[in-house]
């Protein structure tokens, strides 16, 4: 049974959105794996950002390579953060879990988002991929380094994330027409994070 903090993700998100916001934008340790990333993308391609909270610093990042963002994000505090700050993107409060935008991403992003889910909810993500993947698209998300729950900690609250094992994870992109273009487990160039990025097959 999964523990009872899944529920109160979205909760807790909003509620401290501002704290969140004022540590999360001055910590940048995601650079490598964008560059990754974007190596798979179409200069001034149309990427979406899963669970893109306040929008520093992985869209502030995207904009400033010239990348159209649309981003959303369970919380509407967060989201009003965005469209404060990058008025000319696209932003939507939304639960990624019913996403269904109906439009084709060429770049798709779920850094420290997906990993709040369940794991049957993150099941159900990728055909939520897949949707919004268009032929050739990157997807990169983050993921614990094997199939478990673990709760942290924040403003003394308990955070929730979960993960599949890395196998089930192939295969849940196999099936969704991703390959695996690259998988780090705990990598130590990004503080521990374990990283996925993948490809949509033609």
């Amino acid at each position: 049974m999964d523990h009872f903090s899944a529920k109160n993700i979205i909760a807790l998100y909003q509620q401290h959105s501002a704290h969140w916001d004022s540590i999360r934008s001055d910590r940048f340790h995601e650079a490598s794996w964008l560059e990754r990333f974007l190596a798979l993308v179409p200069d001034g391609a149309n990427i979406l950002d899963v669970g893109c909270g306040s929008g520093k610093p992985i869209a502030n990042y995207l904009l400033k390579q010239e990348y159209n963002v649309t981003g959303v994000d369970s919380s509407a505090a967060m989201i009003a953060l965005c469209q404060q700050r990058f008025p000319e993107q696209h932003w939507h409060v939304a639960d990624m879990r019913r996403l269904s935008l109906q439009q084709q991403f060429e770049g798709l992003i779920a850094w420290d988002s997906f990993f709040h889910l369940t794991r049957d909810d993150q099941r159900k993500m990728f055909p939520v991929f897949g949707a919004h993947a268009s032929d050739n698209a990157a997807l990169m998300f983050t993921s614990g380094p094997d199939n478990g729950e673990a709760i942290g900690e924040f403003q003394g609250e308990p955070l929730y994330h979960a993960s599949l094992a890395a196998d089930e994870y192939r295969a849940l992109l196999a099936d969704n027409g991703f390959r695996v273009v690259n998988m780090i487990a705990e990598d130590p160039e990004c503080t521990g994070h374990t990283v996925w990025l993948a490809q949509k097959s033609i």
